[in-house]
């Protein structure tokens, strides 16, 4: 696929093109800030941008580049590339866009292999977040929503984590080794003890459950 980046570590950044041409990708443009990577793909089409979170335009420029970038090109994947896995980054990430998107840790996208797999899930659609994070946040005690997630039960909170990875049902159903009927059932319950009602597309419903969960997590309302 073609790919855009944006990174303000030169190494980094050069290993990040050896990385996705060693793969077979194209990178159509290479940046060390948000404003030159945004003027390029004015006239030069992609299909996922790579973005540091912290970057010119500081503090946090990959973030005000990926909202310029959601606005001008809907169709762009997004991948968020940080050496930090911090709640308040996925809060505002979920906020710029729910399918299309992830977010990964630099040094847990260091092979071919992990890196291509991410960058086509975003490409089908998926939202990608670092495992290390979902699983932090989805174990970490429960306080302020626990009538709502406490609700849940075991099997249930192990599919709420993997919807939180951006698993499909299908992804799911091969992770727990249970049938897909299964997952969507539990997918349902997860739905109604989370007061998500089916007036939403499930798709967005599903969004709503991860996010009811992470906001638990902060004690937001």
């Amino acid at each position: 696929m073609r790919v855009a980046v944006a990174e303000d570590g030169a190494l980094f950044r050069q290993g990040l093109v050896l990385l996705l041409e060693a793969a077979g990708h194209e990178v159509v443009a290479c940046e060390a800030g948000g404003d030159p990577l945004v003027a390029q793909l004015s006239t030069i089409p992609a299909d996922v941008a790579l973005l540091d979170i912290r970057m010119p335009p500081e503090p946090d420029g990959g973030l005000v580049t990926a909202e310029r970038l959601r606005a001008a090109h809907p169709d762009m994947g997004l991948l968020f590339l940080s050496h930090y896995a911090e709640s308040h980054y996925l809060m505002r990430i979920l906020e710029i866009g729910t399918d299309r998107i992830g977010y990964r840790l630099k040094e847990k996208v260091g092979s071919v292999e992990v890196l291509s797999d991410t960058l086509t899930r975003i490409a089908d659609g998926e939202i990608v977040i670092e495992p290390e994070l979902a699983k932090r946040l989805v174990e970490r005690p429960r306080s302020e929503k626990r009538d709502l997630v406490a609700s849940l039960s075991e099997r249930e909170r192990d599919v709420l984590k993997l919807m939180a990875e951006g698993r499909s049902n299908n992804g799911i159903a091969s992770t727990l080794f249970v049938s897909a009927k299964a997952v969507e059932k539990h997918v349902a319950n997860i739905f109604d003890k989370l007061g998500l009602h089916a007036d939403t597309s499930a798709h967005h419903r599903r969004v709503q459950a991860v996010l009811t969960y992470l906001r638990s997590q902060r004690g937001d309302a």
